[in-house]
């Protein structure tokens, strides 16, 4: 497996690395040094949180959940519907300096943070010998630098779905290998956006704005297509009619692990996610979010429903059940310890 590919300014090292895993754990990169990045993205929830959507750094509830950072480092897109967040480095910004609501919240304090990050010998080594040409290695930069590297390493390439591609056949069940079928046909149609190796049209290098995010039909306020209106896509940064409840396709991996489903985590289980393709769309009989989904005139014209017989379902749960990298998940569970820093 080929490691992600770096940008020019920002080669991974070995230093680089573990400077950026010790500052996604590390406390120091919040406003009131409580929080830090693993509070959304828990290694044992495959970098997810397990919450409908994401909390800031004050209990505040942000729109949206936080996806799982598993071969992140493969994206072309970052988040569930920002467009022109085209890399780890910049992403890594959003949640240390966004206001509304706040996440991490350093943005009117950086100086603070940086002699925070300062006055401890061991971040300011790593960061001396992560960016040793820097006159002043320990900046903003050079921390989002930093944890971008940590994050291209965390790489889930060992499922068993992952050995049968790899020509183990014994790697899949006869369910699996059944459910899998299911999953790639004309019938289901769910490869048409779950495509490649890591199973979604916004993996480089072909991905694009136009391919990579998609309105399922999970809402249709009043028939009129809208969705929330805190909440509503791609729209929000086009403009365009057209991109009302898109969302990138997020990747499948390990996704046994990552409940509860969807961009504001409105369905909890793999079953109601399988439901709700089935069925088109989401029906939402009333409340503030009635409509009926498989009507919405901007849904993507694959997500036609489908009909499975018991059997059937529980081939196509098996084949989404092999797609969990066990070893993944246990090599980063002591990923928040300190070690010794290394060269």
């Amino acid at each position: 497996m080929s490691p992600p590919i770096d940008p020019p300014d920002n080669p991974t090292t070995v230093a680089k690395v573990e400077l950026g895993r010790r500052l996604f754990y590390d406390g120091a990169l919040s406003a009131d040094g409580s929080y830090s990045c693993s509070n959304c993205h828990d290694p044992v929830r495959a970098f997810t949180d397990g919450r409908a959507v994401a909390q800031g750094i004050y209990g505040d509830a942000l729109p949206r959940g936080a996806p799982s950072l598993a071969n992140a480092g493969y994206l072309a897109f970052y988040t569930w519907a920002n467009p022109l967040l085209t890399s780890l480095e910049s992403q890594a910004l959003v949640p240390m300096l966004v206001k509304r609501p706040p996440e991490l919240d350093i943005g009117d304090r950086i100086d603070e943070v940086m002699s925070r990050l300062s006055a401890d010998p061991t971040m300011s080594n790593l960061f001396d010998t992560a960016f040793s040409s820097d006159d002043q290695s320990i900046d903003i930069a050079n921390v989002a630098r930093a944890l971008a590297a940590y994050e291209r390493t965390l790489i889930a390439a060992n499922a068993p779905y992952d050995r049968f591609l790899d020509g183990d056949e014994s790697a899949l069940s006869e369910s699996a290998r059944r459910g899998r079928d299911l999953f790639f046909s004309d019938r289901l149609r769910c490869g048409g956006c779950h495509t490649g190796r890591w199973l979604t049209d916004a993996a480089q290098p072909s991905a694009s704005t136009d391919e990579s995010f998609h309105n399922v039909g999970l809402y249709n306020l009043g028939g009129t297509g809208a969705y929330p209106h805190d909440n509503r896509g791609l729209v929000e940064f086009t403009g365009r009619p057209e991109d009302m409840g898109k969302f990138r396709t997020p990747s499948l991996r390990n996704v046994a692990l990552t409940a509860p489903y969807m961009h504001d985590g409105s369905l909890a289980t793999l079953d109601a996610v399988i439901d709700c393709f089935a069925a088109g769309g989401l029906t939402s009989e009333d409340g503030p979010y009635a409509g009926v989904g498989s009507e919405n005139p901007y849904k993507d014209p694959r997500i036609s429903g489908f009909s499975l017989d018991s059997g059937e379902r529980a081939d196509l749960m098996a084949f989404l059940q092999s797609l969990t990298d066990d070893s993944f998940v246990s090599a980063h569970q002591g990923d928040g310890v300190p070690v010794a820093p290394r060269p």
